[in-house]
């Protein structure tokens, strides 16, 4: 399992790391994104549509729990699920078709669908730190192991 940390001391870097993901993002299939409320979940995400070219407003989908994106060859779906009660609520969501490998599915809190959501290709964590944000990167398919070299 390949991981890398990168540290991002402001919200414009920790956008700018998101970018930097986006170039390759198509590779993967599942990426899971872990940390306390106010860490830059929703920041990384924002970067990795502005990096991909949604210009409109990026906001976390907490009550509707998937915000889907398309950007012609790429569907691009950000979960947020936070206010998830119980994991059986996605399957009234329709998460196996998000899942079908056509699109990328980026998942805030993701640990609340333990259970339910496949192993992901990435996993990311981000915790505060006493000068910004240290983001760790892990890799678990060979298809993450791909999109990680985006990074090297």
């Amino acid at each position: 399992m390949p991981t890398i940390e990168r540290e991002a001391s402001s919200v414009a870097e920790m956008e700018a790391l998101g970018a930097k993901l986006a170039t390759e993002v198509g590779k993967v299939h599942l990426v899971n994104i872990h940390g306390p409320l106010g860490a830059g979940k929703t920041t990384l995400v924002r970067g990795m549509l502005r990096g991909l070219g949604h210009a409109g407003a990026v906001k976390s989908p907490t009550f509707t729990l998937v915000e889907p994106y398309d950007f012609g060859n790429l569907h691009f779906y950000h979960f947020d699920l936070y206010r998830l009660n119980d994991p059986g609520e996605l399957e009234f969501l329709g998460l196996r078709d998000y899942l079908d490998g056509k699109g990328v599915c980026v998942v805030e809190w993701a640990e609340r669908a333990q259970g339910v959501l496949p192993s992901p290709d990435v996993d990311i964590m981000i915790e505060p730190t006493e000068t910004g944000r240290m983001v760790r990167i892990t890799t678990l398919t060979p298809q993450g192991d791909i999109w990680l070299e985006t990074l090297a």
